[in-house]
């Protein structure tokens, strides 16, 4: 599967401890990439980088603070002194209706969700400038960004700024080469699906599989796995993206096209 495609570019991929973050770092790295572990929980990203081998290294990153972001640009370029691929991936989950939500708690999910995203960008995006060929930034969206779901004001709020946060970035940076573009998975298998009681995953519950696959919501007939994503976003970080720019590309297994 490996060709190598990506060899010796610099990738920073946040929140790749693991889920989403660590398939699509995996991918990256087969395909010869230099990764950057960026997590808050930098023991599971030791083990991660460590797994993975190679030229991978773990950086601790809390992307909701200006200073540990800074720190972290600071550690890709005493390491690197460059950076080829950034992706957005690090956010927290958070379910949320309007009846319980307080300001401070919206400001919050939208510091991580949204602003970490932005605040990573402006710190690493010197970095981007100094790299080689094939420069990309890749967000991590959602479908519920695109569309509304009870009980995910922030959450929904902070992924749809994300989404536009993409088209803009693309057109600021484009006459400099560096191309922007986000996916917004579906309904995916990693530890944000956890049922917050601790039962399970919401793939498993009654009312997901008779919305979603008996009546047919999903026409793929299953949740997606952190692995479904990492194949689109190699394509966003390949030289095939390289006329592709400020697009959102959803990963659902179909869940848009039945609304």
């Amino acid at each position: 599967m490996s060709g190598q495609r990506l060899l010796d570019r610099v990738a920073v991929v946040t929140g790749a401890a693991q889920g989403i973050g660590r398939a699509i770092a995996e991918r990256l790295a087969a395909e010869g990439a230099r990764l950057v572990i960026a997590d808050i929980d930098i023991r599971q990203a030791e083990r991660t980088a460590s797994e993975i081998g190679g030229n991978a290294m773990a950086a601790a990153v809390d992307i909701g603070s200006d200073a540990s972001v800074a720190s972290l640009a600071a550690d890709v370029a005493d390491r690197h002194g460059h950076c080829e691929i950034l992706v957005n991936n690090a956010a927290i989950l958070d379910m949320t209706g309007i009846a319980t939500m307080t300001m401070a708690h919206y400001r919050r999910v939208l510091d991580i969700n949204q602003d970490g995203a932005v605040r990573v960008t402006l710190a690493m995006l010197p970095l981007i400038r100094a790299g080689g060929e094939g420069r990309r930034i890749l967000n991590i969206a959602s479908i519920m960004g695109l569309r509304g779901s009870r009980d995910s004001i922030p959450y929904s709020t902070a992924k749809g700024a994300l989404v536009n946060f993409t088209r803009a970035l693309a057109c600021d940076v484009a006459g400099e080469g560096i191309v922007v573009n986000a996916l917004a998975p579906g309904f995916i298998d990693t530890r944000m699906a956890l049922l917050p009681d601790g039962s399970g995953h919401e793939h498993e519950t009654d009312w997901f599989k008779d919305i979603y696959l008996r009546y047919g919501r999903i026409p793929l007939g299953r949740a997606g796995h952190p692995g479904d994503i990492a194949g689109p976003a190699f394509f966003l970080c390949s030289d095939d993206a390289r006329y592709v720019t400020g697009q959102i590309l959803l990963v659902d297994g179909g869940v848009s096209a039945t609304f």
